[in-house]
Parts: C-alpha cells; sequence; structure tokens
C-alpha cells in the first residue's frame, strides 16, 4: 500500500533544508517537485472518484483499473513520474494533466518558441532548459515541441487573403537545406510582403522552390490569386528576367515598378573603383529627376559621359527604363514606397539575423518553421499603419478610383 504524504513532516524538513542551502526550491531537486506531484495526484484521485460516482448514477457499471505512469517535465518541478488512476470502460478523461499530456502549463512551450525564434539550436536549448531549471530534455523532444506550430503555419498559408492590395513586394532569399537524400542543397524561399487598404503591412506567404525564376513566381501569383486576391495596384520587384511578364499574366492591370536599389547596384559592378565616386553623383540625378521628362534628359546627359566606357550600363537602363521610371507617374509620397523592394530587404533582413546562425537546415519543413516564427512575432508589431497613410490613400483613391476602393476611415 502507498504510503501517506505526510505534508507537516516535509514542510519543515523543506524549510529547514532552504535555510542551510541543501535544496533549491524548484526544479528536479527542489522541494516543490515532491509537492507539485502530490497535489496532481491526489487531484487525480478526485477527479476519477468523481468520474466514477457519475458513471454509477447513469447505471454504468465502470470501476477503477488499477494505474499508469508516465514521466511528466514542468519548469517547477523538473521531470517525474506522475501515477495517474485509469477506470475499467475508458471513459475516464483526466482534465488537470489530460491524457497524452506531458508538459504542465503552457509556459514552457513559450519559453521553447521564443528561443527556437532567437535561432538556437534544439541543443543549445536542451541545454539552456538543464541549466536554468535542471529539465532534462532530448534535442528530438524539442523538435517534436515546435513541429506543434507545423497546423497553424499550414493553415496560415492556406489562409484567404484580402480582394486588393495597395503595394505588394516581391523577392526571394538563398538558403542551404539537407535534402532527402542527405545532401546539402540549394532552395529559395519567396517571400511576398503586402500593405492592405487599410495601410497596414502583411506577409502574403511563404513558398519554397530549387531556384529562383519567373515560372515558380507565376505559381506563387496564382496561389495569391486562388487565396482570393483579385487585385495588386503596385508590385515593386528586382530585376529577374520574365518577372513582369508573370506579374501580368495573373493580374494583367498592375502597375509593375523595377526596383532602383538592385539596379544601381548592378550598374555599380561594371565601374572602376577610381571612376566610382564621379559616377554615382553622375547617376543620382536621372532617380531623383522631378519626372521621367528630367529622369531621360539626365540619363542622356549621363550617358553621353559614360557610355562608351561602360556600354553594358547602358544598355541594362535603357532596356528596363519604362519598368524603372514607372514611379514617376505617381505622387511623391506613393513614389518613395513603390520606388525601391527596400521594405521587404528589411524584412528579410530581420530573417537573416536569426537564421545567419544554421549552416544547413536540416529540412524544408525545419526552414518553414523557423522562418514562420519569426514573421509571426513580427506581425504581433505590426499594429501601426504606415506613415501619411490617410494622404496616401487619398492619392490611391484618386489614381485607380474603382480598383482601389479605400475608406479613409479604416
Amino acid at each position: 500500500m502507498k504510503e501517506t504524504f505526510d505534508f507537516e513532516a516535509y514542510k519543515k524538513q523543506a524549510v529547514s533544508d532552504l535555510l542551510s542551502g541543501k535544496q533549491k526550491l524548484d526544479g528536479p531537486d527542489g522541494v516543490l517537485a515532491p509537492l507539485l506531484k502530490q497535489f496532481l495526484e491526489l487531484a487525480l484521485e478526485t477527479e476519477v472518484s468523481s468520474h466514477l460516482t457519475e458513471s454509477k448514477l447513469e447505471g454504468n457499471a465502470n470501476r477503477r483499473n488499477g494505474k499508469t505512469t508516465k514521466e511528466v517535465r514542468s519548469l517547477v518541478g523538473g521531470s517525474f513520474e506522475l501515477t495517474t488512476p485509469r477506470d475499467r470502460d475508458g471513459s475516464f478523461s483526466p482534465q488537470i494533466v489530460e491524457k497524452r499530456q506531458v508538459f504542465l502549463g503552457d509556459s514552457l512551450e513559450r519559453k521553447v518558441l521564443l528561443m527556437y525564434a532567437h535561432g538556437m539550436s534544439y541543443e543549445g536549448i536542451s541545454r539552456e532548459l538543464y541549466e536554468i531549471y535542471g529539465l532534462e530534455v532530448s534535442a528530438g523532444f524539442i523538435s517534436s515541441l515546435t513541429d506543434k506550430i507545423l497546423p497553424m503555419m499550414d493553415q496560415w498559408r492556406r489562409r484567404p487573403l484580402e480582394e486588393i492590395y495597395c503595394f505588394v513586394f516581391l523577392d526571394a532569399m538563398h538558403f542551404r537545406v539537407r535534402g532527402e537524400s542527405g545532401q546539402v542543397e540549394d532552395r529559395m524561399l519567396y517571400v511576398v510582403y503586402g500593405i492592405s487598404r487599410t495601410g497596414h503591412k502583411e506577409v502574403l506567404g511563404l513558398y519554397l522552390a530549387p531556384t529562383e525564376g519567373a515560372k515558380f513566381w507565376l505559381q506563387v501569383l496564382s496561389d495569391l490569386q486562388q487565396r482570393g486576391v483579385k487585385d495588386l495596384l503596385i508590385v515593386s520587384i528586382d530585376g529577374l528576367k520574365g518577372f513582369e511578364e508573370a506579374i501580368r499574366t495573373v493580374f494583367p492591370h498592375t502597375a509593375v515598378q523595377g526596383c532602383i536599389v538592385h539596379q544601381i547596384r548592378h550598374s555599380f559592378k561594371f565601374v572602376s573603383d577610381k571612376d566610382l565616386r564621379e559616377f554615382a553623383k553622375d547617376l543620382k540625378p536621372v532617380y531623383t529627376a522631378f519626372d521621367e521628362v528630367q529622369a531621360r534628359q539626365s540619363f542622356l546627359e549621363f550617358e553621353l559621359k559614360w557610355g562608351k566606357k561602360y556600354p553594358p550600363v547602358m544598355k541594362s537602363w535603357n532596356e528596363n527604363w519604362t519598368r524603372l521610371t514607372t514611379f514617376y507617374n505617381y505622387p511623391p509620397l506613393i513614389r518613395k514606397i513603390m520606388y525601391t523592394t527596400n521594405p521587404i530587404e528589411s524584412l528579410n533582413r530581420s530573417i537573416r539575423k536569426i537564421t545567419k546562425t544554421k549552416g544547413a537546415f536540416a529540412s524544408e519543413t525545419a526552414l518553414l518553421k523557423l522562418v514562420f516564427i519569426i514573421v509571426n512575432n513580427l506581425s504581433h508589431k505590426w499594429t501601426q499603419k504606415i506613415q501619411n497613410w490617410g494622404e496616401i490613400a487619398s492619392q490611391l483613391d484618386l489614381i485607380f478610383g474603382e480598383r482601389a476602393k479605400i475608406s479613409i476611415r479604416n
């Protein structure tokens, strides 16, 4: 027969051990661990007795059927064996510690996900939990815990979207992932970042593919359409070949802006160090002009001076001129948002800040899982509208009319 727990005797001993420094308050060897175990087992006994009484009143001949044990973990009491009573017909479903529950409370799960979201490895999280709480959990167990967000992630990636987005930025990031064969392979993470009609930032989707290409971007845009998007007013992209055509295939009326910053960086690759400062100074009037006419005149002057020395630069600007100067069709506040992919690059830097410690991800799922947690944490901070949204919304209303459907009151 199990001995009755002598609370008074244990209390005196625990206080003595705490004062003398022999024991800590929490952790697997702390004074709270036995108390937690006793409390939970007493509560479970009370639960099963109540359940059997209800069964008897309903005319069922249910009764006790021994006990089972399982290892549970908590931040207070570390890991310990918990004895749970069973009933004969298996209808007893405890509430205080549910079936298959191995963590007590969700605070531990939140701490693990927070550490994971800051880029800590499974092994690092395991060490941290042991050093702080004396809690021994394997890296595999940490992995299974973080997997609990997978259903939430899948639901998020399939969620319905708004019909119209005012600004959308498209970009891809390179990662290394261990494939099914065990070999480390390249993966491109496609990121879609938008600004809604209410002026709020939102990540619309995350997608993975072996390489970046217009063909896969077409699939991404088609997915946005299937999830409810009917129109994108303005989209900002880099210089990927075929990108604009892919956008117009799905959203034919969208204004497409090539990223000026990407174009400038591309231009600088051809310029010698001794010319770079003067070259950059002469190029600046092209993308800071009052309008497209002035920009074209500045470019002709720029081309006259540097064209013979750097013909690839001139060819690139001329071939992409229409896309690069789309922003000149709009007022300054709208220009400031759309002329570059800086907004999504800022998001990418936040992701890189955490993922940079990963040499290669164990799987595509591991990569998506971490990026989703990062994006989810960032999204909670995006509560404010972008600056000057009231004025921007008014301008979009005037320019796009019925397509915009913006209410300034939102």
